[in-house]
């Protein structure tokens, strides 16, 4: 079982199309859409909310996104009414970007708190950083057009997510925690860069080795 996501709006064609992104990210994961009202009309409906969180949680939670201040109201009550409250939680985050990086989270095994704190992150502001701690490391042409775009992205996270390793992604003087498919994007690395991967801990050489691969596979695009 992983933690489920369900995508809150006013909108059935907005709901449904984020959960359609994300769901390409994580097709492991169930990701309900509740959209709009019974009619198909703009509006947040409870019953339609509330049934899309008692089909995401299947036994281990279910994150809550939403697009607008009263989905905000219609979730926190869906989560009240909930069979078990501590099930769910709702995430105040931008809806697409925090549908894909919770996505990632859960199909790599996240907990309810570890998807909510994913789905709350944001895109780091790049300035001057730190460089990343002493490593093996590997340095890597980005063959694939579009380079660590979303779904390349989310892949390079699924692909590490069991190792016990510290692993960092570095381009152009900036530099993302490979677990992180918000801080990869904002990398902004595109086919024909190059990157620079670190690694760290005990399955540092094998983390090096999945990433090394996804390049040579050109991410399976």
């Amino acid at each position: 079982m992983t933690v489920g996501l369900v995508i809150v709006s006013h909108s059935v064609r907005l709901a449904e199309g984020v959960a359609e992104l994300a769901g390409q990210m994580a097709p492991g994961v169930a990701i309900r859409a509740a959209g709009g009202m019974e009619d198909g009309s703009l509006g947040t409906d409870f019953d339609r909310v509330l049934t899309a969180l008692e089909r995401a949680d299947s036994g281990d939670g279910a994150v809550l996104l939403y697009d607008l201040g009263s989905a905000r109201m219609i979730a926190d009550l869906v989560v009240e009414a909930h069979a078990n409250p501590l099930h769910a939680v709702v995430v105040d985050a931008p809806v697409v970007e925090g549908a894909v990086a919770a996505a990632v989270a859960a199909q790599g095994g996240g907990d309810l708190a570890a998807v909510a704190r994913a789905a709350g992150e944001r895109t780091p502001e790049f300035g001057e950083q730190a460089p990343p701690a002493a490593g093996e490391s590997v340095e890597l042409v980005l063959r694939n057009e579009v380079g660590l775009h979303a779904r390349p992205a989310a892949l390079l996270v699924r692909t590490i997510a069991s190792l016990k390793a510290d692993v960092t992604v570095c381009h152009n003087g900036q530099q993302a925690d490979a677990r992180s498919v918000l801080a990869l994007m904002g990398l902004s690395a595109r086919g024909g860069d190059t990157i620079k991967v670190v690694a760290d801990g005990p399955d540092a050489a094998e983390a090096l080795r999945r990433i090394s691969k996804l390049v040579e596979i050109e991410f399976e695009e």
